[in-house]
């Protein structure tokens, strides 16, 4: 797992410092999720009957933090749409961009994109969970606003950092207080003894919910994803169709063994995100432009999964990550599909 990320990493540097590359550098970027896609096929079958993988790098230390990853069947699952999705939007993206010097640029920043969440659906330590969570916000910001020239482009990066933003701190209280009233900063560790519920742990639960609602554009959340379609469409089909907006979704499914006793939880689900799929659905049927149907349809969608997930009920976990793959599935080639239209 560390291997994957470090890989990520130095494609996206080696992108990012020549740009004379051109569109070339996307195929070159390509080369880290296919690597991904790859490893995860050769461990899918021991992930899938229940063996898990750990790695353990320092984080720092002297507080006795280290930077903890889980190779798991949630995991597993998430890490192949993300490295799977990303290797046909960067193939895509290879064609679609014009050649210059800005299109290896998008592919060094969506390649540490993919960094970041995989980092984040294979975080095993609670606030290494967050510094993936806040990568995924910032490499999302300069994506959007990729087109600086745009003023639309750079009003919809900062709606959406400031929504998203805002929701991870609100996620970050949440996590502090469940590890400290918790005493275990594993979420493996937090998952086999839950803490006590409480106040605290309602608090907890309620910063946990704000961050997974604003991240997957929930109402009244809503509006940063409609914005982020200013995006170049490759950014469109990999962040805010496929990855980034289902993890709000992974991560009540992750943390749902700590706050299922919550007598709000899985009403607070079911509510908004029954509301959301009605609202998404009614005002995908009034768009005109193609990529905006397509936003609200995805917003409908993440509502869906929110709902299945307040059913509360192991067959609806299920049938919610089987919603959340399938979305990716189809909903990253329709971008793919209305970026040639618009062409």
């Amino acid at each position: 797992m560390t291997a994957i990320l470090l890989l990520h990493a130095a494609v996206a540097l080696i992108a990012i410092a020549w740009p004379r590359l051109g569109r070339r550098a996307l195929l070159l970027c390509a080369l880290a999720p296919a690597a991904g896609v790859l490893w995860l096929a050769t461990v899918g079958y021991e992930a899938l009957e229940g063996t898990t993988r750990s790695e353990a790098l320092e984080w720092v230390p002297q507080l006795g933090l280290t930077l903890a990853l889980r190779l798991d069947a949630l995991g597993w699952v998430m890490g192949m749409l993300v490295s799977a999705v990303g290797v046909a939007v960067f193939v895509y993206a290879s064609r679609y961009l014009s050649d210059g010097p800005g299109a290896a640029r998008l592919g060094g920043l969506l390649v540490l994109f993919g960094a970041s969440m995989l980092g984040l659906v294979w975080s095993d330590q609670i606030l290494g969970l967050f510094v993936f969570w806040e990568a995924t916000t910032i490499v999302s910001f300069l994506l959007v606003g990729f087109n600086n020239e745009s003023a639309d482009a750079r009003a919809a990066a900062w709606q959406a950092l400031l929504v998203t933003g805002g929701g991870g701190l609100a996620l970050l209280f949440g996590l502090v207080t469940v590890g400290i009233i918790g005493g275990e900063w594993s979420i493996e560790g937090l998952a086999a003894a839950p803490p006590a519920e409480g106040a605290a742990l309602a608090a907890a639960g309620i910063g946990v919910l704000l961050g997974a609602f604003t991240k997957s554009a929930q109402v009244p959340f809503h509006g940063w994803l409609l914005g982020a379609m200013a995006a170049p469409t490759p950014v469109s089909a990999y962040l805010h169709s496929a990855t980034m907006v289902t993890a709000g979704v992974w991560i009540v499914i992750r943390l749902d063994p700590l706050f299922s006793g919550l007598g709000f939880w899985y009403p607070s689900l079911l509510v908004v995100g029954g509301a959301t799929a009605v609202w998404g659905a009614w005002r995908a049927l009034s768009a005109t432009d193609l990529k905006r149907l397509l936003a609200f349809s995805t917003i409908s969608a993440l509502g869906v999964m929110f709902a299945l997930v307040g059913v509360g009920t192991p067959k609806s976990l299920f049938a919610a990550l089987a919603v959340l793959v399938a979305h990716g599935l189809y909903k990253a080639p329709s971008f793919m599909g209305v970026g040639i239209i618009d062409h």
